[in-house]
């Protein structure tokens, strides 16, 4: 019993760590509140449309790999800046490729925005 209960406990623990990093990412990444804005416009915009189960797979989908793609960049520049306080050629790539990767979502998720929405704004 007591190596479940250190499981349960280790296991709550994690989550709380999880939430803190998804807050300090919300403080104080700028994309990261932006995306999140995005993703409740386009919530809002689901129901004013009336997507469909599918429609809203996709949305959540993309959506959630979105933020948590910010989150992951806003590691990479944290870890970056502690290893690196002075701009280091390796450090400054790193974090162009983690703000790549989020902008390659980005797009993704306004190509299927606008795949979702247009027919049903304009048809």
């Amino acid at each position: 019993m007591e190596h479940r209960d250190g499981f349960v406990k280790h296991q709550i623990n994690s989550f709380g760590y999880a939430i803190e990093g998804l807050v300090y990412s919300f403080q104080k990444g700028l994309h990261f509140r932006i995306h999140i804005l995005a993703f409740a416009l386009v919530s809002v915009l689901g129901f004013i449309f009336s997507i469909s189960l599918l429609e809203w797979l996709a949305v959540i989908l993309i959506s959630s790999a979105v933020i948590a793609a910010e989150a992951l960049n806003t590691a990479i520049e944290e870890t970056c800046n502690l290893l690196h306080p002075d701009l280091h050629p390796k450090a400054k790539l790193a974090k162009h490729c983690a703000a790549g990767g989020v902008l390659i979502l980005s797009i993704a998720a306004v190509i299927i925005g606008l795949l979702i929405f247009i027919p049903k704004i304009f048809g």
